[in-house]
């Protein structure tokens, strides 16, 4: 029987959903963070509970042949990369693995799945950034989380974020402590700077910085752009968001211009994408077009077709599949987001692509009702998945092709055991890496009508 402090050699056999290393004592499913497959580990239990255990790293006994040094010092402290210490070519296979295990497990599909598409720079990908601010013995420190704390770790460069944050991130420190201004403590609710987020065009090389503010007044306005302009190169906007609500929500309602344009531009492939400070855009601007390109393939239009793009965001996969089909009909829950996806549309001269407001499982159905039907469907759910509403209409609307872009390969095996018990066939699944070094995968799917 397992039991809490006990010391025990495992060895890993798979990596869990969360990145942690999965193996078994007598029988036991162990999860330990930092494990990987092929390692041999001492670990002592840590928790027990019914049907599963933790276990934490004394030793490793023998490495996995995949195991491999960090590029960050810092990979085994902070949350953001969970397995940047297993070789490349393995979290390509092992993500694969996990898409392939998880559609047969829960949706019992089998079909072929294609080897993960990865980068060939599996560095620098990030084009946003969000750092919490903190005072450690009088210094302005920031960074990003420690695993499963809000403790912040001072990180003056990150592997996987664009390089230009170093220079915005010494710009802050500046500004902070030669004017002497406040940083929220999430404690007392008091302070002035609560976090600092930056998006860069990988394209275009533009910068945006937004200030996120517990008040309205934020002191030394013009030395704040001198500090910027002087140091950062590309710098296009500087906003201020105002968020002084007690709250994990890193945005508040109102934003205030201060430098520049309350935009930035950057494309994916050819097309051209405005991008403000709250507005959604994918992160891996490289795989993005990969991923995107996929699903226009899958798609296979020739021109005539009527197409819906459900949960559409601002129009990115939209807009790819316009530029094939006779017209693309694209449904979101979030107004921003269809403002964006009307103005992207516009400055691709972009004509044949239509954007509503609304709860895809509202919209979905009532178009059904009113005749509008679609020949291909695209859904990009969030991680829940699709509500059942909208594949039941998705069914009898009867559309030729299903593509469906996924970021939670459960949810995808649960929806696609779904539409193929009620007519469509499993055809062909992509796996993406849009998250190097993460636990997380992104996965694209071509159902086709039996």
């Amino acid at each position: 029987m397992l039991e809490k402090n006990n010391i025990h050699t495992i060895k890993i056999e798979d990596l869990g959903h969360s990145g942690e290393g999965v193996g078994r004592i007598e029988g036991f499913t162990v999860f330990v963070e930092g494990g990987i497959p092929g390692d041999t580990l001492k670990i002592k239990t840590i928790n027990v509970k019914k049907n599963y255990g933790t276990g934490k790293i004394i030793e490793i006994v023998e490495p996995s042949e995949y195991r491999t040094n960090p590029l960050c010092s810092l990979a085994n402290i902070c949350g953001g990369c969970q397995i940047m210490h297993m070789d490349y070519q393995a979290q390509l296979d092992i993500k694969g693995k996990r898409v392939k295990e998880t559609l047969e497990r829960i949706g019992k599909i089998h079909t072929n799945v294609l080897p993960t598409l990865g980068m060939e720079n599996p560095y620098e990908y990030r084009n946003k950034a969000q750092f919490p601010v903190g005072i450690v013995k009088g210094a302005a420190i920031f960074g990003f989380y420690k695993k499963g704390t809000h403790d912040i770790i001072d990180t003056d460069y990150c592997h996987i974020q664009a390089p230009i944050n170093k220079e915005v991130v010494e710009a802050m420190k500046e500004y902070i402590m030669d004017y002497k201004v406040s940083v929220y403590d999430e404690k007392t609710r008091k302070g002035l700077i609560r976090h600092l987020v930056t998006k860069v065009g990988f394209t275009t090389e533009e910068v945006m910085v937004v200030l996120v503010t517990n008040g309205k007044e934020l002191p030394y306005k013009e030395e704040l752009v001198k500090i910027f302009t002087k140091k950062v190169k590309g710098l296009k906007s500087i906003v201020q968001n105002i968020n002084d609500r007690n709250t994990n929500i890193i945005f508040g309602r109102e934003t205030i211009a201060i430098f520049g344009e309350n935009k930035i531009v950057d494309y994916i492939g050819d097309l051209k994408f405005h991008i403000s400070a709250q507005s959604f855009f994918q992160v891996n601007s490289l795989q993005t077009k990969v991923l995107y390109e996929k699903a226009l393939d899958y798609a296979e239009l020739k021109g005539v077709e009527s197409v819906f793009d459900i949960y559409c965001g601002i129009g990115t996969i939209s807009l790819f599949l316009a530029r094939k089909a006779k017209k693309v009909i694209g449904v979101e829950a979030v107004e921003a987001a269809i403002e964006d996806a009307k103005e992207n549309a516009k400055i691709n001269n972009i004509h044949n692509a239509e954007f509503y407001v609304g709860k895809a499982e509202e919209v979905i159905p009532r178009f059904y009702t009113e005749g509008i039907k679609a020949d291909v469907v695209v859904v990009d759910p969030p991680r829940k998945g699709c509500e059942e509403e909208v594949l039941e209409t998705i069914v009898k609307m009867d559309p030729q092709r299903v593509v469906y872009v996924s970021c939670n390969p459960a949810t995808l095996a649960r929806d696609l055991a779904y539409l193929q018990e009620r007519g469509y066939e499993t055809m062909e699944v992509q796996p993406v890496d849009m998250f190097p070094h993460t636990a997380h995968v992104e996965t694209v799917v071509l159902m086709s009508r039996k």
